[in-house]
């Protein structure tokens, strides 16, 4: 081998026999080691977390029978005049707040003040004419036969009696015209707000019109219908929350009772009287929902009731049933 071909090698000898590897910095790789480690610590936190959360959901759906078709009802009481006249006051207005007893609507009295009047003509009359047959009888009762016949006391006995039943006719007419005259004056049986309010001041109202209704504000309730396969987990008395729509706020409540009946479909007859079946495919079964009736216990503050609002109804097993 020649001279120059030996150089390149020597040279490249001296330059390795030089270099001196670097150690790695002491530490780094655990510091590596922990922030690879940083995500996966992370995901799985993450994953513990929803499965948590999708366990008490899933057991809060199976569990705690719900239903989202709640809705809040109430009892309206409607009143129909029961005289007939002209309005000639009407102090509510629709949607107002009324307590019991406040006057809602006043019929014109005109007619049956002028009636009460004449009853009590009439109760005077007939009592004047009643004392004077029944003094008339008393005298001749107390006579001889030599002064005066049996018969004619008779007649004068009967005539007292026709005269007493004629006053007590007369009362009673005086009576029934002092009611038809309180009846002028409609007041509020309940507390509660007026609805639907359409009678209007001068109206003409018949007897026996719907005119005016008012809804009572102390009666209202949840009706939630639950499927029957829920049913077997719901006991008068238990908790239930209702959330209406369009609220944040949650009302608390409990069951107060359960329906005993819906309606059949199978059961109505056609025109021939037959039963009229549905039919259906042996395979599929839908599940009947039955009103469940939920007492209102607390209301929270800024939710305003209203009869037909819908919302979600749960129902919690009483604290021994948990």
């Amino acid at each position: 081998m020649s001279r120059v071909d030996l150089k390149p090698v020597e040279a490249k000898a001296k330059s390795d026999e030089g270099f001196v590897p670097s150690s790695p910095a002491p530490g780094r790789d655990g510091t590596r080691h922990r922030i690879r480690a940083i995500p996966i610590l992370i995901t799985l936190g993450v994953v513990a977390i929803a499965a948590l959360v999708s366990g008490a959901m899933w057991r809060a759906y199976m569990e705690a029978p719900w239903t989202r078709d709640g809705t809040v009802r109430v009892y309206a009481v409607t009143m129909a005049p029961e005289v007939a006249g002209r309005i000639v006051e009407l102090p509510v207005a629709d949607n107002q707040f009324v307590h019991k007893g406040d006057l809602l609507m006043v019929i014109d009295p005109t007619n049956f003040t002028i009636a009460v009047r004449q009853a009590e003509a009439a109760v005077e009359q007939t009592q004047a004419v009643a004392q004077n047959a029944q003094v008339e009888s008393d005298r001749r009762q107390k006579l001889t036969t030599l002064a005066v016949s049996n018969e004619e006391k008779q007649n004068f006995a009967s005539n007292a009696l026709s005269a007493k039943a004629a006053y007590d006719q007369a009362v009673a007419n005086r009576d029934q015209a002092k009611v038809n005259l309180e009846r002028t004056r409609i007041v509020s049986p309940v507390n509660g707000y007026v609805t639907n309010l359409l009678a209007q001041l001068g109206d003409y109202v018949n007897v026996g019109e719907k005119s005016i209704s008012v809804v009572n504000a102390d009666s209202f309730w949840i009706d939630g219908y639950f499927l029957e396969t829920n049913l077997v987990r719901i006991h008068d008395g238990d908790p239930a929350t209702i959330k209406l729509m369009g609220y944040s706020q949650t009302l608390r409540g409990h069951v107060d009772s359960v329906a005993r009946g819906i309606t059949v479909p199978n059961a109505q007859p056609d025109s021939g009287g037959f039963a009229s079946v549905n039919p259906i495919f042996t395979w599929v079964r839908l599940a009947q929902r039955v009103p469940v009736r939920i007492a209102i216990d607390q209301v929270p503050a800024g939710v305003r009731l209203a009869a037909g609002m819908t919302g979600t109804v749960q129902i919690e097993p009483k604290s021994g049933d948990r």
